[in-house]
């Protein structure tokens, strides 16, 4: 099994499935992450590229915590997605799913109170769709709290597959702590 996670800011790949990419790479599965959004210009415009430099390098000790060597960080507008087209969100989504040629890929919950979760699930739902040879066998969605929660009035995050990561929260939460600038 090859894994792909596709997450719509830094950080969101480690507080939504952290301990999950923990276990995968420690059993001996290759896991990639492609991060589509830069996750910063929302926030302020004073020292954005201090802190994405800043913020790139914190993404790569996270996952080298979690065993993960292949990281891939876009650049899409944060909080902004939905100001760009959904299909070149799918594009880079699609070029990475031929990439990696993942039988897995772990994203957001479609009904996330962030509208950048949410692009980011419907590409990935629209990169993953049935097409002779394509890879992908299973999307699984992520919860990553303090978004998917306070979604109110949308369809609430109900997983139905729960991996065990008791094994592997250390590592998870040492990758969080990973993230200072966040």
């Amino acid at each position: 099994m090859t894994v792909l996670v596709v997450a719509a800011h830094p950080d969101d790949e480690t507080l939504g499935a952290g301990g999950s990419i923990a276990r995968f790479t420690a059993a001996g599965r290759p896991v990639s992450w492609l991060v589509l959004g830069e996750g910063t210009t929302s926030r302020s415009s004073a020292g954005v590229a201090d802190h994405l430099e800043a913020q790139a390098a914190e993404c790569r000790t996270a996952a080298a915590i979690l065993g993960v060597q292949d990281v891939q960080q876009d650049a899409f507008p944060d909080n902004r997605f939905d100001a760009v087209d959904l299909l070149d969100v799918v594009k880079v989504v699609e070029a990475a799913i031929d990439r990696v040629r993942p039988t897995l890929v772990l994203t957001h919950h479609g009904h996330d109170l962030n509208v950048d979760h949410r692009r980011t699930h419907d590409a990935v739902v629209t990169a993953t769709r049935p097409l002779p040879g394509s890879p992908v066998a299973t999307v699984l969605a992520f919860e990553v709290v303090s978004s998917t929660e306070w979604a109110f009035g949308r369809a609430p995050f109900t997983p139905n597959v729960f991996i065990d990561i008791s094994a592997t929260l250390d590592a998870k939460l040492r990758a969080v702590r990973a993230y200072r600038s966040e």
